[in-house]
């Protein structure tokens, strides 16, 4: 059965229900505590009655500094919001580990960005080399991701856009929401993977709602695409991708049209002036909900709730 692990200021914790119990090592390092698993098995067995998770404030499950890298256009439905036809190549990009934050920290919109987006996505946690040159099948997946954790791909769509620049729209401090749980998954439990429904609301209205099997590129294609070039270490992320229903969508095919026949800044100039008129940019006060689960709650990554404020 999956484990859930907790990490707050004074350390690691294994939730269990609606309690934790501190796991007794030393480790400082998501990359730390994959390599002390025994530690973690003994607060899943001990009879400690445990600590409320509610009494609790957890931190991003994932430290830093780490590698996270993630995947663009990768679930069917956000390739046809996003205007894409036929064939989807594979593509990824890096964002900050700075930008990794808690899963109830405020993601903090700087002042130049109004265009600001969700994006939920699954996080792969490594939890053992992956050097250039591997071949990841199926069955191998067990062997180099450690565990799942919720992610938040917050963007600036005005500067992705404009400046056709993700690693600056999307690696701004609090842009990477994490947790709030690092859930450490048993070898057959992976099986289950493409039964994950990634759910995320904006104020309690429904925005995005997939499972994995909406996904193009699956888990073990890749880490092994993206071992052609990249290797990763115990506690890097990967974030593989998020399903339609994000604020921005791609114009109708006739604006595109006359958009594509004007200087470059007045057509941008017309696109965000359309794209003010669209209700799902995210707000200061808008609180977002993203949850993770398999429908039968045999993995369960639980519930991440960030607040939207400004930049002071």
């Amino acid at each position: 059965m999956s484990t859930n692990v907790l990490r707050t200021a004074d350390g690691w914790w294994v939730v269990r229900g609606d309690r934790a119990v501190p796991v007794d090592t030393k480790a400082a390092t998501t990359a730390e505590l994959m390599a002390d698993r025994v530690a973690v098995r003994e607060a899943t067995l001990s009879d400690d009655a445990g600590t409320p998770v509610a009494d609790l404030v957890a931190l991003s499950p994932v430290t830093t500094p780490c590698r996270v890298v993630a995947q663009m256009v990768n679930y069917r439905s956000h390739a046809r919001d996003s205007g894409f036809t036929g064939d989807i190549p594979p593509a990824f990009f890096r964002k900050a580990s700075g930008s990794v934050s808690g899963p109830a920290q405020s993601i903090v919109r700087p002042a130049h960005v109004k265009f600001l987006d969700y994006e939920i996505e699954l996080g792969l946690v490594m939890g053992a080399p992956l050097p250039v040159g591997t071949v990841v099948e199926e069955r191998d997946l067990p062997s180099y991701v450690a565990g799942l954790v919720i992610t938040n791909d917050v963007s600036a769509r005005d500067v992705q856009l404009t400046k056709t620049q993700f690693y600056e729209s999307k690696s701004y401090p609090t842009f990477t929401p994490t947790g709030p749980y690092l859930t450490l998954l048993e070898p057959e439990e992976f099986a289950h993977l493409l039964d994950l429904r990634l759910k995320l609301s904006v104020n309690g209205e429904l925005r995005q709602d997939r499972t994995l099997a909406d996904m193009i590129v699956h888990p073990a294609r890749a880490l092994t695409l993206l071992a052609c070039f990249q290797s990763l270490d115990p506690g890097d992320l990967l974030l593989t991708g998020t399903p339609g229903g994000t604020a921005l969508k791609a114009p109708p095919k006739a604006v595109e049209k006359i958009g594509s026949l004007l200087p470059p800044a007045a057509k941008w100039k017309a696109f965000f002036k359309s794209q003010a008129r669209n209700p799902h940019y995210l707000r200061t006060g808008d609180v977002i909900t993203a949850t993770i689960s398999t429908p039968d709650g045999r993995i369960d990554l639980g519930e991440q709730r960030t607040p939207v404020t400004d930049a002071k």
